[in-house]
């Protein structure tokens, strides 16, 4: 894909970028049903598959784009509720709103997911490499990639299992003001305010978004736990751009949060019970970054520097008890050259970053500070043909202060049919991630870090197909997956160790999007993962079928909005710990919600909405002996200027 010389204006690039993806699949690398008037409009494009732009189309690994439009009219305020609705996505939280939450692709671990915000990576150092979306809010989102199976030749450690990449907006037009307030159960107040502008040469958005609720008891109440547990979230970005020339840009972008999360305590034997607990933090990110472009457009230079910082206290009875600080800093170049010789279009890419992690931990019984830093290199080569066949190679070196050095490569494949428009992929890639500091270093009553861990290695390969049908108003894909991991690193209750042999992992992910009548849109998605350790253990909190179905209806004249949300999450496994801390595996039921979510524009700039969240009032758990909440509705309004 040629890149254009200049950049386009914010509010045209916007626009069409916005256009794109809903005309986009909101599952799968494929382009979802498309009405009459936007046939002509081009398909969405990713910019996480190849770190750089690329239309989907061309996109050999198994890809899914969620549009902001998505998100508003599902009403999603955490980010890691509708990524519940992506196949090969396995959400687990503890509690409601506000408690830890993990999100493992394809029955990869938590820490093998790396999660990106505007280019800012936001794992953890300080808690085991992962990133815990329990405060990621919703507002302000442009759209979110995921990327499934093995990206370390692309990303690096964190991404042997996917990555999840998360665009916020920008400036647009003239200047302008949007707000909402929402109330509902459990004593929740939240809103969400955005200022922004945009020109061909400047733009700018700032946004702060907040939730404050009384909640519903960590602990499963159904266990004779009674007290509610709160949470409180604000959150501050800001996203600027700049044009000095038609062919230069630069860019800066910062998220700030503060919350404070009421939690309970664990005892061996009971599991979650009562207690006087909260985890109070912030999280600040930034990152700047320039772009240029040469050579009419064909030859592209992005710099950057971006740091990460999470810092938390455990408190009893508000008296700290433990305090954890992680800081990643990056810095990093990339340069990409696209060469045309018809019938084949090649692009050439290749970067290099230096990223340091730090930890800091301190608590009653114990006190580390570790840092590790490493450098990386990176090269791809793309190759098109015809406009029908894409193939793509890739090759990274790490160089780690730590560990031996580590190679890893990835290659994909993508060919439509000429026809039937048929949409072959394939991919395959290798994977690496290192120990966490805490795995190696970290330590706590009962718990010491084991320095002799080595690095997990993983392979994984997908084939699949995308099919339109019904003049493009519907379109299936299927995915088969399979991933194998070396060396999985699994807790033995006083320390870590490698598990010798390999964890393998196989699945299904089926999707279908359908737009059968004008307004109305339906989405399914069905996933199936078989996934068992080196002994043969099925691996925890992988639900072997996953499920989801979303079905949105828009009429009088677009002014009103229904849409009605399924989530299926089938039995899983977990932990559970005697009175000795012994653990044994125990069996988590399955579960089914269902969300409910309306909205009506009153005017052209005053909006109603509501929705009811676990409709059917399930009760359920996701995490051993931790509670979730009932059904819960919420009513607001929406205002634009």
């Amino acid at each position: 894909m040629t890149v254009p010389v200049r950049f386009p204006r914010p509010v045209a690039r916007a626009r069409l970028t916005i256009a794109a993806l809903l005309a986009g699949t909101a599952f799968g690398a494929l382009t979802a049903p498309a009405r009459a008037d936007e046939a002509l409009l081009l398909p969405p494009v990713s910019v996480t598959a190849n770190r750089t732009a690329t239309p989907a189309a061309e996109v050999g690994s198994a890809l899914t784009i969620i549009t902001g439009d998505a998100l508003e009219r599902r009403q999603t305020r955490v980010v890691s509720d509708i990524l519940r609705e992506v196949p090969g996505l396995a959400v687990n939280r503890t509690g409601p709103m506000g408690g830890t939450t993990q999100v493992r692709i394809r029955g990869a671990e938590g820490n093998q997911t790396l999660v990106i915000v505007d280019g800012i990576e936001m794992n953890d150092p300080s808690a085991g490499s992962e990133y815990d979306f329990a405060n990621l809010l919703a507002g302000d989102i442009e759209r979110i990639e995921v990327l499934r199976g093995p990206q370390s030749a692309l990303y690096g450690s964190d991404a042997l299992g996917g990555v999840i990449a998360v665009t916020t907006r920008r400036g647009d037009g003239a200047p302008g003001l949007s707000a909402a307030v929402e109330g509902g159960s459990f004593g929740t107040r939240a809103g969400h305010a955005a200022a922004g502008m945009g020109t061909e040469r400047f733009d700018a958005r700032v946004s702060v978004q907040g939730v404050t609720t009384r909640g519903t008891s960590v602990a499963d109440r159904r266990l004779g736990n009674t007290e509610a547990d709160g949470h409180r979230n604000g959150t501050v970005s800001a996203r600027f751009g700049v044009r000095p020339t038609d062919t230069t840009e630069i860019t800066a972008t910062g998220r700030f949060t503060r919350f404070r999360t009421d939690t309970d305590g664990f005892i061996g034997g009971a599991g979650a019970v009562d207690a006087d607990q909260d985890t109070v933090g912030r999280q600040a990110f930034g990152r700047i970054q320039g772009r240029a472009l040469f050579l009419d457009g064909r030859w592209e230079h992005v710099a950057g520097v971006s740091v990460s910082d999470h810092d938390r206290d455990y408190r009893e009875a508000g008296r700290v008890t433990g305090h954890y600080e992680g800081r990643k800093t990056r810095l990093d170049y990339q340069t990409s050259l696209t060469v045309t010789t018809e019938p084949a279009e090649h692009v050439f890419t290749a970067g290099i970053e230096r990223e340091a992690d730090k930890a800091v931990s301190t608590s009653v019984w114990s006190f580390f500070d570790r840092s590790i830093a490493s450098t990386g290199l990176v090269g791809q080569y793309r190759l098109g043909l015809f406009e029908r066949l894409y193939l793509s190679g890739s090759v990274r070196h790490d160089r780690n202060d730590l560990f031996d050095d580590a190679t890893t490569w990835r290659a994909t494949a993508a060919y439509t049919v000429e026809g039937p428009e048929t949409k072959l992929r394939a991919s395959y890639g290798t994977g690496v991630k290192n120990p966490t500091l805490f795995e190696l270093y970290g330590y706590t009553a009962t718990y010491r870090g084991n320095p002799d861990l080595r690095p997990e290695k993983g392979t994984g390969w997908d084939v699949g197909i995308d099919q339109p049908l019904w003049g493009g108003r519907a379109v299936v894909d299927a995915t088969y997956f399979r991933q194998r991991i070396t060396d999985l690193i699994t807790g033995t209750g006083a320390s870590s160790a490698n598990m010798p042999g390999d964890s393998r992992i196989d699945g299904v992910e089926l999707g279908v999007s359908v737009r059968p009548l004008d307004g109305v849109t339906l989405r399914a998605a069905y996933t199936f993962t078989d996934g068992e350790d080196a002994t043969g253990a099925r691996l925890l909190r992988r639900p072997r079928h996953l499920a989801s179905l979303n079905v949105g209806y828009r009429f009088a004249g677009d002014r009103a909005d229904v849409n009605l949300g399924v989530v299926y999450n089938g039995p899983q496994t977990d932990w559970a710990f005697d009175a000795a801390y012994n653990r044994t595996v125990v069996d988590l039921s399955a579960y089914t919600l269902v969300n409910l979510a309306a909205s009506y524009r009153l005017t052209d700039t005053v909006t109603v909405f509501g929705r009811v969240e676990n409709l059917l009032d399930r009760e359920y758990q996701e995490v051993w002996t931790y509670g979730t909440p009932g059904r819960a509705g919420y009513v607001g309004l929406r205002f634009s200027l």
